[in-house]
């Protein structure tokens, strides 16, 4: 068994996360090379700097033009929102994963899935008035009346949402789709409507899904554990996640390998998928290592697992948007700061677009950093690009600076 060290694991994650080496273009096609890559980009529509999927793609790409993203989602159809790791944007040719994971939408006897198929039953002629208004083109959720029958019943934010609720059902199901957004609004679309016709309509065995998941989770991650490639891409997805990749393994796609840190072996299996195993070969070599500096996004790709990124980088990492501003322990959207294969810091930036500033509140160096010049001026460089990319003519920095990295930083407002 090939076994690798805990900086080489590193490296290669980063590396499929195309986080390091030669950057795709900033065009429509290296969007499109990064999201086949990815597998996914996380939706969120949260602004405090940007929305994660575009963030995500700026990390990679550098300052592109996010109307080339909605071109593909929306004229093209390269693209399209489904469920993966959550709300998601995903490659469109993966339309028959997607697919068949739809067919087992609210089936079996759990009683959620017994409430699901008892609402739908009771207002199926709701149901119904909805889908012959959408065989018309596309609407918002705005332009359905609520003819329900019975409401839908919940303790949270769904209750009694009754059209926004069967939007999503018939999503589930697949026979809607989202075709375009307008102010963060859903338009929506019969599927067969909007689903390119080059798109395979083929039905997929559940092998058949299990393996492209678990493979595609895999590929995006570089090396992971059994639960990590499990949690990864489309979660849950694989209910034996042992099996799946025994299978693999067994037909070559996947190879198994050890992970030293510091002379002891990480516990457990690990996989890194068996067409990068050259890759890793040329890693290992460091003329062959060509890093970065970015920052990325609290939902980026490379950090969703909190527990991976805590395990693989030794940096813990939390959401703190929801948390009370008394008891942040870093801000509101704290966006981390990678460096070659390590994350060194993170900062807490705000986008003021009516002034059309970049507010940096906090820069924050890991006591591990490199307090050298040139790790001050890489990161002041990453803030300056992601200026340029959210159009902000200034960036202000207002309180905490590191004091190694501060001479290469603007002056403190």
């Amino acid at each position: 068994m090939r076994t690798l060290s805990n900086e080489t694991a590193r490296r290669i994650a980063v590396t499929k996360q195309r986080l390091a080496g030669n950057r795709p273009p900033a065009s429509s096609e290296g969007i499109m090379d990064v999201v086949e890559s990815l597998g996914y980009l996380q939706f969120d529509p949260i602004r405090v700097v940007d929305q994660s999927h575009r963030l995500v793609l700026w990390s990679r790409l550098g300052p592109y033009d996010p109307t080339d993203l909605d071109h593909l989602l929306w004229e093209e159809r390269r693209l399209f929102e489904d469920w993966a790791q959550t709300s998601s944007i995903v490659p469109t040719d993966t339309y028959p994963i997607f697919s068949a994971l739809k067919r087992s939408f609210a089936t079996g006897n759990t009683p959620w899935a017994k409430r699901i198929r008892g609402w739908t039953e009771v207002n199926v002629e709701f149901r119904n008035y909805i889908l012959d208004r959408l065989g018309n083109g596309p609407l918002f959720s705005k332009d359905f009346v609520d003819k329900a029958v019975e409401d839908w019943q919940s303790t949270g934010w769904t209750a009694g949402r009754n059209v926004a609720m069967m939007l999503n059902i018939l999503r589930a199901q697949g026979h809607i789709m989202i075709a375009g957004r307008q102010g963060g609004k859903k338009r929506w679309a019969l599927t067969e409507h909007h689903l390119p016709a080059w798109v395979s309509r083929k039905k997929l065995s559940d092998r058949e899904v299990f393996h492209h998941v678990a493979e595609t989770s895999l590929q995006a991650l570089g090396v992971a554990s059994p639960n990590q490639v499990k949690r990864h891409y489309i979660r849950g997805c694989c209910p034996n996640i042992e099996a799946v990749l025994a299978e693999l393994e067994e037909a070559d796609r996947v190879t198994r390998v050890g992970i030293n840190e510091d002379g002891h072996r990480w516990r457990g299996s690990w996989y890194i998928h068996t067409s990068d195993l050259p890759l890793l070969e040329k890693l290992v070599d460091s003329d062959e290592w060509n890093p970065r500096t970015t920052l990325l996004s609290p939902f980026d790709n490379l950090i969703c697992d909190r527990s991976r990124a805590e395990r693989l980088f030794n940096f813990r990492f939390r959401f703190e948007v929801y948390v009370p501003q008394s008891k942040r322990s870093y801000g509101c959207y704290v966006m981390p700061i990678l460096k070659g294969d390590r994350l060194i810091g993170r900062i807490d930036p705000v986008m003021d677009r009516e002034q059309r500033k970049l507010k940096i509140n906090a820069v924050y160096a890991e006591p591990t950093a490199d307090a050298s010049k040139e790790t001050g001026q890489a990161v002041s460089a990453a803030i300056e690009s992601l200026a340029i990319f959210l159009g902000a003519e200034k960036v202000v920095y207002t309180r905490h600076v590191p004091a190694a990295w501060q001479h290469a930083f603007r002056a403190i407002a």
